[in-house]
């Protein structure tokens, strides 16, 4: 049975003879506080409600239509399979036609996919995987890398206007403390976002000039992520509302980080951040990365707060509101808090498991895994799968390679990062450099020898395929360790990658 509260055109769109295409009955209606969706089977239908909540403004039929428009256009750009049409409905009478007579509302026009597509779904049942995890981050990095961004888009990156949004955080949940979030985590949290704003002027420019400010997807957490027919799609962007949108791609990933964070896989968010950061070769993001997984997970608890103040709601639910938001409010917490970081730098020839170890280490204990293979080929322009040639593999290359390899370790581990620096460190001089600079910031380090037969790497480095590193057995030939010295000893802990990690890398960590 309808419900009669309903307005008439929802009334009438629950209705099969309504479209002009079969439907799967019952239809089934969606709303949420700004959209009505009709689920029909094949197609599923978007209407804006007339409302306007300053930030959002579709109180208008010129602006509904306006909108429509621009969530098809947007959504387009990561999921145009899904994105048909923006139709218009018109009325005889007291009927309503779906593309027929003068426009008197509008809707967007999608295919409809099963609600088990969606990543939030497939994470709940356990079923989101390292291996989908990593498609996930590629396809995010070549939407960030093709999203647009001008003068206009950077300007959104000033402090002004990222601070104006997080200080509104604050001053809607002072009500709630005490409740979902302690005076204490209040307290913290805006507390560490003032100094943020305050001491990072210069990180804050940095991302605005080096491009890092685009038209992004702006909502981008698990649930607006579906993997359909073997292909992820990114849906239901902002298109409402720029300074939501035009933001630093790290507010994109934020996101997910929180949703894999809050729950409790924090492998998974390594394994997704670390090919992420490795495909765009943006390692600098990750010293912004903690404001926005804090900001993301505050907006996420405050938003279900709201209904602790809702009298219409019952107390039950309320206190189930409260025990929601509660781990929320902690998140945003925990990501303000001092970290300790730490550096592991990894040695050995090509071959001998270094990205391997470095990898499953990486994954044990939430460490940010920088590949020298990724920093070279970045530094040099050339894509990520494409084999370099002699070019970037000179001496000046290999310079400025474990150059940029030791300022992004120290960078990220002063931020509280454990590091991982993955290249083969063979000689002492670079070995050095990282020792010296640790020891002079206090960053604890120890440097993860692979030491194996050579025939192993040999045979290694012929079965390797599907990798970003160019060496081959007849490069390995050519290498050889500079021997660590007594200086040295007291860092390195040798690894055989021919054995079980597991307890090997336990033992270290």
């Amino acid at each position: 049975m309808v419900d009669a509260a309903l307005p008439p055109l929802i009334q009438q769109m629950l209705q099969p003879e309504f479209y002009p295409h079969p439907v799967q009955v019952p239809i089934e209606l969606v709303q949420t506080h700004v959209s009505y969706v009709l689920l029909t089977g094949e197609f599923a239908y978007k209407l804006k409600k007339n409302v306007n909540f300053g930030f959002l403004d579709y109180s208008t039929l010129e602006k509904r239509q306006h909108f429509c428009q621009e969530e098809l256009r947007l959504n387009r750009r990561a999921a145009a399979p899904i994105y048909l049409e923006v139709v218009s409905i018109g009325k005889t009478g007291d009927r309503f036609q779906l593309g027929e007579g003068e426009a008197v509302e509008y809707a967007v026009k999608m295919r409809q996919f099963p609600q088990s597509a969606l990543l939030s779904h497939l994470f709940e049942q356990g079923a989101l995987t390292a291996e989908l995890l990593q498609r996930l981050a590629q396809a995010i990095a070549e939407f960030h890398t093709e999203a647009e961004t001008n003068d206009y888009i950077r300007g959104f990156g000033e402090v002004a206007q990222i601070r104006a949004s997080i200080d509104e955080n604050y001053a809607q949940t002072t009500d709630f403390i005490g409740g979902p979030q302690t005076q204490t985590q209040f307290d913290q949290t805006q507390a560490y976002t003032d100094r943020f704003f305050a001491q990072e002027q210069a990180l804050f420019q940095q991302r605005i000039d080096q491009n890092r400010i685009r038209a992004c997807h702006g909502d981008l957490h698990l649930n607006n992520i579906c993997l359909w027919q073997d292909q992820l799609y990114l849906f239901d962007c902002i298109e409402f509302n720029e300074p939501f949108r035009f933001v630093d791609v790290m507010f994109d990933i934020a996101y997910i980080v929180m949703d894999l964070e809050a729950g409790d896989r924090p492998d998974l968010r390594t394994v997704f951040l670390n090919h992420y950061v490795e495909q765009t070769g943006d390692w600098e993001g990750l010293e912004i990365l903690p404001l926005y997984v804090s900001r993301q997970s505050y907006v996420r608890a405050k938003v279900t707060s709201f209904l602790l103040n809702d009298p219409s709601v019952s107390a039950a639910e309320k206190a189930k509101a409260s025990r929601k938001a509660a781990p929320y409010y902690r998140l945003a917490w925990a990501y303000t808090q001092p970290q300790q970081g730490q550096i592991f730098v990894m040695s050995g020839l090509s071959g001998s498991g270094k990205t391997t170890t470095a990898r499953q280490l990486a994954q044990q204990i939430g460490a940010i895994h920088i590949r020298s293979d990724a920093v070279r080929k970045h530094l040099a322009g050339v894509p990520l799968a494409a084999k370099g040639s002699d070019a970037i593999y000179t001496p000046e290359m290999s310079q400025k390679t474990y150059a940029r390899l030791l300022d992004l370790g120290i960078r990220l581990a002063k931020r509280g990062y454990p590091v991982v620096l993955d290249a083969k460190y063979d000689r002492q001089a670079m070995r050095q450099a990282v020792i010296e600079q640790a020891e002079a910031k206090d960053i604890p380090l120890q440097i993860l020898y692979c030491d194996i037969p050579p025939a192993v790497m040999q045979q290694r480095l012929q079965q390797r395929t599907g990798d970003i590193a160019d060496a081959t057995p007849a490069v390995l030939a050519q290498q050889r360790m500079e021997p660590f010295s007594h200086a040295e000893q007291i860092y390195v802990k040798t690894i055989d990658t021919t054995q079980d990690l597991t307890p090997q890398l336990k033992a270290i960590a």
